[in-house]
């Protein structure tokens, strides 16, 4: 008597999580775009920032980026305007959030000196804010991108005046540039320390073998 078959488990995709996946995954199909060219254009959403360049910690990364192929981003993040009512919708919150967020990125990227803003990509989607917060954990999952997982700090703002007590971001660290940042308390640990760290994190990460969100038995079929 042969054995029976595993039960298997029909996919669902109206499950929440392949709903959020469906999203990071409309995102991941996104033309990549120069980071410092981005033209003005309204909406919230998720975003993936793509390095290219020749900063030689990163070169295990920025392999899998040239050539057209932007397979691992180094930073996932999101924008949701302040204030707005959640599940609002895109077409009623007229909002520039997205656009501001990944502007402040290209000029932090601007700011320092062993970084070039002709090296960074992004890929990003306009989505209603309800999917937001799921699209970019799924993502983030996924990738472990570099400045989500062990170098802190690319998302920070300005702390303002009398706040400066917390201790300089670890990439500001690894990146010397930014004006606010260098008003912060010192870390003990030094730029060789943190490349060192960026070393030992490839060393250890194995790249997906593909970039979709969902397993190949799960995706959809159109």
């Amino acid at each position: 008597m042969t054995a029976p078959s595993e039960n298997i488990i029909p996919f669902n995709p109206l499950d929440k999580k392949n709903l959020g996946a469906s999203v990071a995954e409309a995102m991941l199909e996104q033309k990549p775009q120069p980071l410092g060219e981005l033209k003005q254009f309204f909406g919230v959403g998720i975003y993936a920032i793509y390095y290219a360049g020749d900063f030689e910690p990163y070169a295990p990364l920025a392999e899998r980026n040239r050539n057209g192929l932007f397979q691992a981003p180094i930073y996932v993040g999101k924008a949701i305007p302040k204030g707005a009512r959640k599940g609002g919708g895109v077409g009623e919150v007229r909002s520039r959030s997205l656009f501001d967020r990944l502007r402040e990125h290209a000029e932090s990227v601007d700011l320092v000196a062993n970084l070039d803003i002709k090296d960074f990509y992004c890929r990003f989607l306009v989505v209603d804010d309800i999917w937001i917060p799921l699209g970019e954990s799924l993502l983030i999952a996924k990738f472990a991108p570099l400045w989500n997982s062990s170098i802190d700090g690319f998302g920070n703002h300005d702390p303002g005046s009398g706040r400066y007590n917390g201790l300089r971001p670890r990439w500001d660290v690894l990146h010397p540039g930014r004006a606010w940042a260098d008003k912060c308390k010192p870390r003990e640990e030094t730029q060789e320390h943190i490349v060192r760290d960026v070393k030992n994190y490839f060393m250890t990460i194995a790249f997906p073998a593909s970039h979709h969100v969902l397993g190949p038995d799960q995706q959809p079929e159109i």
